[in-house]
């Protein structure tokens, strides 16, 4: 199915205006996990935007059988942050790790670290080397944004986890996808313009999907800002609902949206860590998935 480009796509407030007369959306309601999980189900943990906070944490991390961290895992992607967040994750008792990249892994973004580099398709960047003084600091020194653009293949100290960018990778039969672009936001990093930009990306998810985790949320779940604003991408959610039809969609970004959604089919996970004043209080969100027949544990 081809999924078109949104005439209030550059809009997404009053794109969801529009949308919300036809779309369902329930809000379910984050519980604890029961203690045990059937043997014909895993058990997935689902963690976001914890920002280098790790050690601020003081609620219990869930066991499970996958744990998932959809981006912004730490402040601007220097490299001892990757680093400490590498040992953290090291730590924890799942038996599968994935993460993605978020708009604050400046260092995983090659726009940043190889400004002047071309696209696989032959384009230029487009970013210049004065890049970082477009960034808000967010009350970080400007020196650590230079520097963490500055780290060479950052992506080798995730040795406790499987990165994914753009790819798919297969546990216990299930079909999981992690991106980490998101809409234009404050010139941080995996940033394209919506529309069909945004679309390019939305486009590489395979059909097949059964779980999928982007940094930003669609439109209309778990992408309501504190102002009133709808942050969501259109073209995502156009993609989700129409085309790829996963079981559950996995993100954060939008930190003050923390929860799940539902539209009856799909379920939709903001699983920010972080509150709107970047205090780590969120806890995990846990889910339970059945496996295809003839998959098991072993």
């Amino acid at each position: 199915m081809k999924i078109e480009v949104h005439s209030l796509t550059n809009n997404p407030t009053d794109a969801w205006k529009e949308l919300s007369k036809t779309q369902k959306v329930y809000k379910i309601n984050v519980s604890a996990p029961k203690k045990s999980v059937t043997s014909d189900k895993v058990r997935v943990v689902c963690m976001s935007d914890t920002h280098s906070l790790t050690p601020h944490i003081k609620f219990d991390i869930p066991e499970g059988d996958i744990f998932i961290h959809a981006g912004d895992f730490t402040r601007c992607g220097g490299h001892e942050e990757v680093v400490d967040f590498n040992n953290w994750i090291g730590q924890l008792p799942h038996k599968h790790k994935i993460v993605i990249a978020g708009n604050h892994e400046l260092s995983f973004d090659r726009s940043f670290t190889h400004p002047f580099s071309k696209s696989p398709t032959g384009e230029h960047s487009g970013r210049s080397a004065h890049v970082v003084d477009e960034i808000p600091t967010l009350g970080m020194p400007r020196e650590h944004l230079t520097e963490a653009i500055k780290a060479q293949n950052i992506r080798d100290c995730l040795t406790n986890c499987i990165y994914l960018q753009d790819e798919e990778i297969q546990l216990y039969g299930l079909k999981i996808y992690g991106t980490p672009w998101q809409p234009e936001f404050c010139n941080w990093a995996f940033n394209v313009p919506r529309g069909e930009k945004c679309l390019d990306k939305w486009n590489q998810i395979p059909d097949d999907t059964d779980i999928l985790i982007t940094h930003t949320p669609p439109l209309g779940h778990g992408d309501l800002c504190c102002s009133g604003i709808r942050a969501g991408c259109v073209e995502l959610l156009s993609t989700v609902q129409q085309r790829v039809q996963p079981k559950y969609h996995v993100f954060g970004h939008i930190h003050e949206n923390y929860g799940v959604t539902s539209d009856g089919r799909i379920i939709f996970i903001n699983a920010s860590t972080c509150d709107i004043n970047y205090l780590p209080h969120n806890p995990p969100i846990v889910f339970d998935i059945s496996m295809p027949p003839g998959h098991t544990k072993d």
